[in-house]
């Protein structure tokens, strides 16, 4: 395992770990999406570190998409419910 994915993947749970924290403590229910929306996209970047590290990138990265795609259904469907019903944003 070389320095460059260790640093790189503490990196990214570093910015998880923040992330998290905006999730929970966040005013609006749109910061809370946002958070939501970075700790999923690291996530897919972490999961893409490990893939290299294990040397099975092609599995990994496929996981990732998977995973990007139900990150990024979700956010849409969050945000046409809000943009439907303002009210339950507050």
């Amino acid at each position: 395992m070389s320095a460059a994915f260790v640093a790189t993947a503490s990196a990214i749970l570093f910015l998880s770990a923040l992330s998290m924290w905006r999730l929970v403590v966040g005013r609006t229910i749109y910061d809370r999406l946002l958070a939501a929306g970075v700790v999923g996209t690291n996530i897919v970047g972490l999961l893409v570190v490990i893939g290299f590290i294990f040397q099975r990138p092609d599995m990994f990265v496929d996981l990732a998409l998977t995973y990007a795609l139900l990150n990024f259904i979700g956010t849409v469907a969050a945000a046409r419910y809000l943009a439907r019903h303002p009210e339950d944003g507050a």
